[in-house]
């Protein structure tokens, strides 16, 4: 892998988990919404220190429209305490992060399942795959309530 776009930097334990316990040399795009997180995750977190980083801060719909970069990895690890933008699941997101990735590229999209009614929006999320170009599937919960769901271009 060469390009990693993560979606929702905040306190950046994505971004450092990819550098210091993998050790990918390649570039990484932290896109995120705050800026006064990234400040904190700066000074707290050291993210400034990594060489092959680079953060942008935009709303993570307005940058998928507008990038015009291809991505081996794609991260989208987006919430608001405990719930998720509805964004993020509208078939046209889904659409362009898909459209976004580099032949073998993958989804990573880390969600938060806390009743019924997000569990059928987890499992439509899914229905809406093109499996004729793409594989899908989740890794079963480590946590209670988070879901990991894997999209891999064919």
């Amino acid at each position: 892998m060469n390009h990693i776009l993560v979606l929702g930097v905040a306190g950046g334990s994505v971004i450092k988990t990819l550098s210091e316990e993998i050790k990918f040399k390649g570039k990484i795009t932290g896109v995120e919404i705050d800026s006064e997180i990234i400040k904190i995750a700066n000074s707290y977190f050291h993210l400034d220190q990594i060489p092959n980083l680079e953060i942008v801060i935009d709303d993570a719909f307005e940058f998928v429209l507008k990038t015009k970069e291809k991505y081996d990895l794609i991260i989208i690890d987006i919430f608001q305490d405990t719930r998720m933008p509805n964004f993020l699941f509208e078939e046209f997101f889904q659409n362009r992060t898909c459209y976004l990735l580099k032949q073998n590229g993958i989804i990573l999209f880390n969600t938060m399942c806390l009743s019924e009614k997000e569990n059928l929006r987890n499992k439509k999320y899914l229905e809406n795959v093109d499996f004729d170009s793409f594989t899908a599937r989740t890794i079963p919960r480590v946590e209670e309530h988070n879901e990991l769901i894997i999209l891999e271009r064919k």
